[in-house]
């Protein structure tokens, strides 16, 4: 699958924990990354200042769906169930 151009769910979904140029100390869920422009591209994208964790995300159907719309329903999805949670009394 070829990332749909115009997308940006997985600059916005995802918590990203290590720096991205912008944002130091990362970036929380939800939150548009600063690199996204307001067209949802990436001006990151092939630049090495790029982080490895998005130079790794592949675009897949069962994760970015049909639309810009369903992935980042999915990513959000995924973000929350893979989050971790706040134990008091472990």
């Amino acid at each position: 699958m070829e990332c749909r151009i115009g997308c940006g769910a997985c600059c916005i979904a995802p918590s990203i924990s290590t720096p991205i140029p912008g944002m130091p100390e990362g970036k929380p869920a939800g939150v548009r990354c600063v690199n996204l422009s307001s067209d949802n591209r990436c001006q990151l994208f092939g630049k090495p200042e790029r982080p490895a964790v998005c130079s790794a995300f592949q675009p897949q159907e069962d994760i970015c769906g049909r639309s810009s719309q369903e992935a980042l329903q999915i990513i959000t999805t995924l973000e929350r169930a893979t989050a971790p949670t706040n134990k008091k009394n472990c």
